[in-house]
């Protein structure tokens, strides 16, 4: 059986705070001004920021779910710069302390090893972004959001918070709006296959911190691309907030990939919002991992409005003390002959909370939409706890439809069986947990798939008493 070094270290130590600005915490109109004037923002993004605000404070926080109330926005801190160069692209060129961070979590040793390109953001500006010179020959432009407004100005207004998530989804979209900095932006031309994945990580230090980052994928016309995302932040005892959004455009005959390891602190609310549309022949499938975090509020969202069009999901959520992983996906099936899968795993254990809620809508005209929903929970004692909430809208009779959902135990015999084979009882158990999750781990490249395997070990410490 293979085995990880883990230690928790990795990602719970924090550098001393070296800022060049950080605000008052709290959010009004004169920090949101501070924000796009800080960044040099046109007059419509301003707007857009305002607007934002506007529909924040008018919304009310969801009524259903895990329980908000611990968040109090009132002592957030939404906006911070470390004192470091913006956008470097040699590691060298970043801060020691900060250098240091993404050494043990192992990113730029990823970049010379897997990837086409990374950007690496903390608090809330990109300290490093770097892309692959045979890709940049190719036309695939590869920054961060800051730089891409100024850059592509005519791009990203046409497609940030426009046809995929709309400033009014719901409060934290509009909180995000507001005040949302750094970020990914991506434009794969047309027919350009990228086969090495490109990468960015988000990291949270400060005591309070809200991350914000906007991600906005254009992927045109037969093109292809794999983008993974990596998210980490040391253990406080105050709690701290991430609500990034992600928009991902598929464009005619196009797949993307985006894989997701999520490993937010038990301090963090995940208030994440994630959602793409696909036209005709493109394929999205998100793969995520979901840890950490007291809550995660988490739902990728495919818009299936091209005919064959097609979205799979498959995602792991792991809910240990203290910890409400509420999440899933979404698919609206618009266009005809489209298709969708979502396979969604939970573990649960020491009294967590996992909860699965999706949704499920055929429109009317989606004629020979074909869907499947599966979910599958793992409760390692009788203390945690899993729910199913599935929604299904269905407006079309010629619909193929399947839903599977199952909850269980780990069981005894499978522990005695393996146990008779010379394996301690944490041994089997790691080995039965690492079967239940193979589906999710065997569709991320290698370097991931053993984080994400030690990821769930850390989780499982002490899961025998």
């Amino acid at each position: 059986m293979q085995t990880f070094n883990v230690n928790r270290e990795v990602y719970d130590q924090y550098n001393p705070e070296n800022l060049i600005f950080k605000a008052e915490p709290g959010i009004n109109e004169a920090l949101v001004r501070e924000i796009s004037r800080d960044k040099k923002e046109p007059l419509w993004m301003l707007e857009k920021r305002l607007l934002g605000l506007k529909l924040f404070k008018e919304k009310e926080l969801p009524d259903w779910g895990p329980n908000l109330s611990g968040l109090d926005l009132s002592k957030i801190i939404f906006y911070m710069k470390p004192d470091a160069k913006k956008n470097s692209t040699s590691w060298e060129d970043v801060p020691a302390d900060i250098r240091k961070t993404y050494e043990r979590l192992g990113i730029p040793e990823a970049e010379r090893t897997v990837l086409g390109g990374v950007g690496a953001q903390y608090e809330s500006e990109v300290v490093y972004h770097n892309l692959r010179k045979d890709l940049e020959e190719k036309g695939v432009v590869f920054l961060d959001m800051d730089e891409a407004v100024r850059q592509y100005p005519d791009l990203v207004k046409e497609h940030f918070m426009t046809t995929c998530v709309s400033i009014g989804l719901h409060k934290f979209s509009a909180l995000h709006a507001a005040v949302w900095s750094g970020g990914t932006f991506i434009y794969i031309p047309k027919n350009v296959r990228v086969d090495f994945p490109l990468q960015a990580y988000f990291r949270m230090n400060a005591r309070r911190g809200g991350q914000f980052e906007h991600t906005l994928i254009i992927v045109d016309e037969g093109a292809q691309i794999q983008y993974i995302e990596g998210c980490s932040a040391p253990q406080y005892n105050e709690n701290s907030l991430h609500a990034g959004c992600v928009e991902v455009h598929v464009k005619k005959n196009a797949r993307v990939r985006y894989s997701s390891i999520e490993n937010w602190s038990k301090n963090t609310y995940n208030l994440n919002t994630k959602r793409a549309v696909v036209d005709e022949d493109g394929i999205i499938e998100w793969v995520n991992g979901n840890m950490g975090s007291c809550v995660t509020m988490l739902y990728p969202a495919s818009v299936l409005v091209g005919d064959h069009s097609k979205a799979n999901f498959i995602g792991i959520a792991f809910a240990g003390k203290g910890q409400y992983q509420d999440t899933g996906s979404k698919v609206i099936h618009v266009g005809k002959n489209t298709s969708s899968t979502i396979i969604s795993k939970s573990i649960s254990k020491d009294g967590g909370v996992t909860s699965y809620r999706g949704l499920l809508s055929v429109k009317k005209g989606a004629t020979h939409t074909k869907a499947t929903v599966n979910c599958d929970a793992l409760m390692m004692d009788n203390e945690s706890q899993s729910n199913t909430f599935p929604y299904m809208d269905v407006k079309e009779s010629t619909t193929d439809l399947a839903h599977e959902a199952s909850v269980g135990n780990i069981s005894e015999e499978q522990v005695f069986y393996l146990c008779s084979r010379g394996l301690t009882k944490e041994q089997a158990t790691h080995m039965i947990v690492s079967g239940f999750i193979e589906p999710i781990v065997k569709e991320l490249p290698l370097e991931y798939a053993v984080e994400l395997n030690r990821l769930i070990q850390l989780e499982m410490e002490g899961s025998l008493g």
